[in-house]
């Protein structure tokens, strides 16, 4: 073979080789496909997979319905999800794999906390927002200098909200003095709202009686228990998750603790009323987004619509990723393009959105500005005790 058409044959391999580079690099949709591919990185498996399997199921809702109404720029919206076994580290591999090889638009998930707080850096060296439904600790969306972090939001209250609205609930509502907090020490999720209540509980003249720990996947709480017991507070607040909280409640009612025991969204799972009875489960209360017993319109047409295709009530996990859904459809639109950073550009101009749970403005630190109820519950259901406005 002569030496121009090794040459020739040379040249032809590079200019081969420079555009499969090209292709792969970056995250940036195709301009010309016929679809939006938005990521899922979600806990499916694991600790709290009732959690993540319910959020999936309110987002898949709402990209269903917008796929039937005509899709989004006139493409139809393709959910890719990853499964991060409700691990930090898998968390963070499921961001890289959605962005890298899925190259998607934007990133909704994960649930807990600790698995949104492992994704970030992911998505901001890649340039691509994520957005969680769930994950509360003011940490998400403001780093520790105050900095907010420009791909990171969020379509829920944060934690002090949430631990604000407990406290004066305890205070007010409960006419509490006296508390204990009793913490899962494994969780970025408890160990924030046990700081925000704590404050406000303060603030409002209670006292904090006492701390106490625990690790996630603990089975006996009873030693634990025995110590609050003796500490005699008028409520106990667990800011914890269904599995743990469930066990908690159980035993806590076996020792003879009749108190108010008070927490936060976490609690919202059937699994709790079915680990700790439904007995043990009365006199027990936490906050949350939404209701399903709300009377509003907007809150009823989706729990119909939700009803009609996973045949069983809509917890505010689903209600949430609904909501995030409709976020991200809604930021699509306005950017009227796909790419990631124009996604994210319309996603911070977020004002005045109606989702589920309410009107979304995302204020300066890319957190909603809405309200939050709390929930009763009796008789092992749910039920509306009263609204919090921020």
């Amino acid at each position: 073979m002569s030496k121009k058409k090794v040459s020739f044959i040379g040249l032809l391999t590079t200019v081969s080789l420079m555009g499969v580079m090209l292709t792969g690099c970056g995250s940036t949709p195709a301009a010309d496909s016929k679809e939006i591919k938005i990521g899922g990185n979600f806990e499916m498996t694991g600790g709290i997979a009732n959690f993540g399997k319910q959020t999936v199921n309110g987002i898949q809702l709402a990209f269903k319905e917008a796929n039937a109404a005509g899709g989004v720029l006139g493409k139809q919206i393709t959910f890719v999800l990853a499964d991060n076994k409700s691990e930090p580290s898998e968390a963070t591999n499921a961001t890289t794999k959605l962005i890298t090889q899925d190259k998607v638009s934007l990133i909704l998930g994960p649930v807990a906390s600790s698995n949104v707080l492992a994704t970030l850096q992911v998505g901001q060296d890649n340039k691509v927002a994520v957005l969680t439904p769930t994950g509360t600790n003011a940490k998400i969306t403001v780093d520790e200098s105050g900095k907010v972090k420009p791909f990171a939001f969020r379509s829920c209250f944060i934690d002090p909200f949430q631990g604000n609205v407990m406290a004066n609930f305890a205070a007010k509502t409960l006419k509490a003095k006296t508390a204990v907090i009793y913490i899962d020490s494994s969780s970025d999720y408890s160990k924030g709202l046990s700081d925000s209540f704590e404050a406000a509980f303060v603030k409002s003249g209670g006292v904090i009686v006492g701390k106490e720990a625990f690790l996630q996947k603990d089975q006996d709480f009873k030693s634990t228990l025995t110590k609050i017991k003796v500490m005699n507070a008028d409520t106990i607040f667990i800011p914890a998750y269904y599995e743990e909280v469930g066990k908690i409640v159980k035993q806590a009612r076996e020792l003879g603790i009749t108190s108010p025991l008070i927490g936060t969204d976490g609690w919202d799972d059937p699994k709790v009323v079915e680990i700790a009875g439904v007995d043990a489960i009365n006199n027990t209360y936490f906050s949350n987004h939404y209701s399903a017993q709300d009377t509003d319109p907007r809150i009823q047409k989706f729990v119909a619509a939700y009803k009609a295709e996973y045949g069983q009530e809509p917890s505010a996990l689903a209600a949430l990723g609904y909501d995030a859904a409709l976020m991200t459809i809604d930021a699509i639109k306005r950017a009227n393009s796909a790419d990631p950073v124009k996604v994210r550009d319309a996603l911070e101009q977020t004002k005045d959105l109606q989702v589920v749970t309410g009107i979304i403005t995302l204020d300066a630190s890319h957190n909603p500005i809405k309200s939050g109820v709390v929930i009763e519950m009796k008789d092992g259901k749910q039920t509306f005790k009263e609204k919090i406005n921020p």
